[in-house]
């Protein structure tokens, strides 16, 4: 039957009684199951942690583009990226300037990516990590720096305490300033010249 057919006769189970056999083509058989297993194999593979290093605080604005555009591609393709910062001799005074650099890098790569493990010192070093994250179009990017606008003052700071109505104190220039009571000096004497 299976010559008449032109394919193959395969035994799929030799030690059963009575042993069973398929009619199929058996290369097209070996070509999906090598398909699927390149699938998995695939789909495994994704979910790796890529690192990006910087060797200094002193990066140019295109080299950090760069090092972004690469860590766009990695995010997307579903990767986790590590950006490791390395600082040297008294670049250690000016951590400011790396965490700068991160807080660039977040508002970058915001779209498509949220950070699992923010800018952290480890001996010389300071690392990021952002994992994928892809968010739909039009969302509204978080408020930085804790600044939420007031219901009570627009556009104002949110003051520690604002959710519990209590009210704020006057500033130093509401309070009433309490009469000074010192001795008069006299003034100095003009000098002639």
């Amino acid at each position: 039957m299976a010559r008449e057919a032109g394919l193959d006769l395969v035994e799929v189970a030799p030690t059963a009684r009575p042993p069973v056999c398929r009619i199929m083509d058996y290369g097209k058989w070996r070509y999906q199951q090598q398909k699927k297993e390149d699938k998995s194999r695939a789909s495994s593979r994704a979910g790796q942690l890529k690192e990006l290093k910087m060797r200094t605080v002193k990066i140019g604005d295109h080299d950090l583009k760069i090092k972004i555009e690469h860590a766009r591609e990695f995010l997307k393709e579903g990767n986790k990226v590590q950006f490791t910062l390395q600082f040297r001799g008294r670049e250690m005074a000016h951590q400011d300037l790396g965490r700068d650099i991160f807080r660039k890098i977040k508002e970058e790569l915001w779209p498509v990516s949220k950070v699992e493990r923010d800018a952290k010192m480890e001996g010389r070093r300071m690392t990021l990590v952002l994992q994928p994250d892809h968010k739909a179009p039009g969302a509204v990017r978080p408020v930085q720096g804790g600044t939420v606008p007031n219901p009570g003052r627009p556009g104002g700071p949110v003051g520690a305490g604002s959710g519990l109505n209590i009210p704020s104190r006057p500033g130093p220039s509401m309070a009433p300033r309490p009469a000074t009571t010192t001795a008069a000096s006299p003034a100095p004497a003009p000098v002639a010249r």
